[in-house]
């Protein structure tokens, strides 16, 4: 009897998936360690990663980052299956998904900051609606929106900062590396 064997050769992008994943992986982990005052409330700094992937390969490629991180970082963390691996998930499909319109709206005027803050709001909102219709069957829930959409414009507007200084530092740099390879 013959084995046969299948053997994947990861592509660029492949390898452009793996290396963001894992640095989000890495802000998600580390962000479990901070303490927070009230459970649901979150920097999300991976979703700064995101972001920048969003910008510069593509609504495909940040899911890909973003589901990814997902899964391994419940795994990681020991949550897989979890409820909070659950919510994690619907915000970060509602994100996605909001970030797919975002993408095609006019660039002068929406950006990193508009996009992160949009995308906040869709992942608190699906987290809450998830809650509401699974972990807490009662409407008090939707009493703690205001501070969860204070909490989204918040740290929206902080992640969305981050990432568009991050875009236009990787701009600069590919600038001067190109200056260079002509120079």
């Amino acid at each position: 009897m013959t084995r046969s064997v299948i053997e994947l050769i990861p592509d660029a992008e492949d390898r452009r998936v793996a290396h963001h994943t894992a640095a989000a992986i890495l802000l998600t982990v580390a962000e479990a360690a901070i303490p927070l005052p009230l459970p649901g409330v979150k920097p999300g700094l991976a979703n700064i990663v995101t972001l920048v992937v969003l910008a510069r390969w593509g609504w495909r490629e940040a899911a890909w980052v973003s589901l990814l991180r997902v899964l391994a970082s419940s795994l990681l963390l020991g949550q897989f299956l979890a409820p909070g691996f659950f919510l994690s998930l619907a915000g970060a499909l509602a994100s996605l998904l909001t970030l797919a319109g975002a993408a095609r709206l006019p660039g002068k005027w929406f950006g990193p900051v508009s996009h992160s803050i949009l995308a906040a709001f869709a992942h608190i909102g699906a987290q809450v609606l998830l809650a509401r219709l699974w972990l807490v069957p009662h409407d008090g829930v939707f009493y703690l929106v205001p501070l969860f959409a204070a909490a989204a414009v918040l740290f929206g507007l902080v992640n969305g900062l981050a990432a568009a200084a991050l875009l236009r530092e990787l701009r600069r740099l590919e600038a001067a590396e190109g200056a260079a390879d002509r120079g």
